[in-house]
């Protein structure tokens, strides 16, 4: 079923068309990935569907009563609200009822004497109640959790950027909705919460909207692709793969037209050279057919533009690391680390944020010190490190400008590359490369930091999160550029497919300042990890497995004991069961009361173990009575 149709839509950036003459439709079970250059328009697509921008003309037709819910690539918060507040900012009643009643506990805890507040607590208590709200309540929390965020009650002005954007995911996940729209939902996410996020979007129901350049996601999750080329929109009933096999087909079939076209201008010029008289309606629709052959654009050169990456030379000694030592706080981030880099290293490095991979990098580079241990950096090691804080001083430069202060040109394997073909390797047209940097997209400055790097001719790299903000395009060049790179790579990264693309060796960041190597990419790291889960889960089944005992041969007879306790079982169990019956009565009762609650439920709970242990004693005095006769 359709929910949405777009017709003919437009829309420009100041001079500059995104995209034009836009259509197409989603239906309720397309699950949707939006791919094409940095700047193209993607994420103006999103708004303009979400309904936060408008058109420049075309309209878009919405099923009667749909629900839509946008996370944007910058999420706005609200301070003062804590977790839990700020993941329910709907406006359905039981959205209200639970964001109420998380302002009023907080209210109540801070002046617990205070009875209007305790009533107004009760009253929102049982509003919750009526309206189901608490099972919500529990999918939230259940989906932070997944998340990492577990303080729910903490306010969102203490959170990381990280960490609120998590949080604004979760309120976008939990939200009811016919259409969820994301904007980049893998950026600044480890890879455990990246390959969670996966499975739950593919298991969902409902439409799905998004703009990432995580290959390894769209693969698995998406099922159509629209991809924004210089300022069209095609459409792919395909995931990922399939999707390239469709591209390479279309372009094909674009070549050969641009072929036919180049042919008939050819044959078009050489009649108009001739000097033919404008005198007959025949010869005037001749020249016609020349001026528009003429104004059509012609097809983009999809060809591969090859530079081999160039270093300054490079030592035999990199960088050599021993028994570094780092901790922030009581965390301990790094303990007893080294390692001696090589030439030809190719390092990626994994685990869950907050645990140490930039702060190593960042130590490396010499921006942050060690509080033991030592590293030397090798004469000859010029290292080029793109942080996540990388930013550009002076926006008002033009692209070329900003290139060109790094370096004119660079010397090649191949020759002398220019900074412009080098821009235009790293997908900036000659046009472009006179934009000024402030007009440029988020991703377009990323990648334009990247190039800055590379041309100060590093012979070390730190690449710190590289794929984040970059499209697709962007990566397949830099993966290329960085197979013919003459020097060492360590790069932080949550992006699978790029890990595998360019990794050999990963260093893994466990916990408590562990960090354990593996030999091999991204999928062999997590084969090993996966095999060493196994082996630890069967080492510990063997240990807390109890012996088997031997099988006591069942008395001819009841003891004294038996044949009391055998009397008296039934009503013995009968009487918990009332206990457990009044324990319920009073837990309703106390809802609000949550010490009293939390004592109720311990009782109860070591009342059903009462229950349990009776009923198997139940069942072998009555087998035993069986055998006896007795019964």
């Amino acid at each position: 079923m359709n929910i949405l149709t777009v017709e003919m839509i437009s829309k420009s950036f100041s001079e500059r068309m995104l995209f034009s003459d836009v259509s197409f439709t989603i239906s309720d079970t397309d699950k949707i990935g939006i791919i094409g250059i940095n700047g193209t328009g993607k994420s103006s697509l999103l708004k303009v569907l979400a309904g936060i921008e408008p058109t420049d003309s075309g309209r878009i037709l919405y099923m009667n009563g749909i629900r839509i819910e946008y996370l944007p690539q910058e999420p706005e918060f609200e301070g003062d609200y804590t977790v839990l507040m700020q993941v329910f900012k709907g406006t359905s009643p039981a959205l209200t009822a639970i964001r109420e009643y998380e302002e009023a506990l907080r209210r109540s805890n801070e002046d617990p004497k205070d009875r209007r507040k305790q009533e107004e607590l009760v009253r929102l208590s049982q509003t919750m109640d009526s309206l189901d709200a608490w099972g919500m309540e529990a999918e939230a929390k259940s989906i932070l959790t997944q998340l990492g965020i577990t303080e729910f009650h903490k306010k969102i002005s203490e959170l990381s950027g990280g960490q609120r954007k998590r949080v604004a995911m979760a309120s976008s996940l939990i939200t009811p909705c016919d259409l969820l729209i994301l904007d980049e939902p893998t950026n600044h996410i480890d890879n455990e919460t990246v390959a969670w996020l996966e499975k739950y979007l593919k298991d969902r129901r409902g439409a799905l909207l998004m703009v990432t350049h995580d290959r390894y996601f769209l693969e698995r999750v998406a099922n159509r692709i629209l991809e924004i080329d210089r300022g069209s929109v095609y459409s792919y009933q395909a995931n990922y793969s399939l999707f390239l096999e469709m591209k390479a087909q279309r372009e094909e079939l674009l070549e050969v037209s641009e072929r036919k076209r180049k042919k008939l201008l050819e044959s078009e010029l050489e009649w108009i050279r001739k000097g033919a008289k404008a005198r007959s309606t025949k010869q005037k629709a001749r020249i016609d057919r020349y001026e528009k052959l003429k104004e059509q654009d012609a097809v983009r050169e999809t060809g591969e533009i090859e530079i081999k990456a160039v270093s300054s030379r490079l030592g035999r000694k990199i960088i050599e690391i021993e028994g570094l030592r780092k901790s922030f706080g009581d965390q301990m981030l790094i303990r007893g680390f080294s390692y001696n880099v090589l030439k030809d290293d190719r390092i990626g490095i994994v685990g869950k944020n907050g645990i140490g991979k930039s702060t190593l990098l960042r130590m490396v580079a010499g921006l942050s010190k060690p509080d033991e241990g030592r590293i030397e950096i090798g004469d000859t090691v010029k290292i080029g490190f793109l942080s996540q804080e990388y930013t550009i001083m002076n926006e008002d430069m033009r692209v070329i400008e900003f290139i060109r202060e790094a370096a004119e040109n660079i010397e090649t394997s191949e020759g002398v590359v220019t900074a412009s073909q080098m821009l235009e390797t790293f997908l900036f047209t000659p046009s472009e490369q006179w934009t000024p940097i402030n007009r440029l997209s988020g991703g377009e400055k990323r990648r334009l930091m990247l190039l800055r790097i590379l041309m100060e001719k590093p012979n070390v790299l730190l690449l710190d999160e590289p794929t984040n903000d970059l499209d697709i395009d962007t990566l397949a060049v830099l993966e290329s550029y960085l197979d013919s790179f003459p020097g060492a790579v360590i790069v932080v990264s949550h992006d699978r497919y790029f890990l595998d693309r360019v990794t050999e060796k990963i260093f893994s960041f466990e916990g408590n300042g562990q960090v354990k190597q593996y030999s091999g990419n991204y999928s062999d790291y997590e084969l090993k990890r996966s095999e060493e889960e196994e082996a630890l889960a069967e080492t510990r089944k063997e240990k807390t497995q109890p012996k088997p005992e031997r099988k006591k041969e069942k008395a001819k007879k009841f003891t004294f004991k038996e044949q009391r306790e055998f009397e008296e079982i039934d009503e013995r169990i009968a009487g918990v069961e009332e206990d457990i019956k009044e324990l319920e009565l009073s837990i309703q009762k106390h809802s609000t009361d949550f010490e009293r609650l939390n004592a109720l439920v311990r009782e109860k709970e070591k009342k059903e173990q009462e229950l349990e242990e009776a009923m198997e004693r139940w069942a072998y005095l009555n087998e035993l009575a069986e055998e006896l006769g007795l019964l």
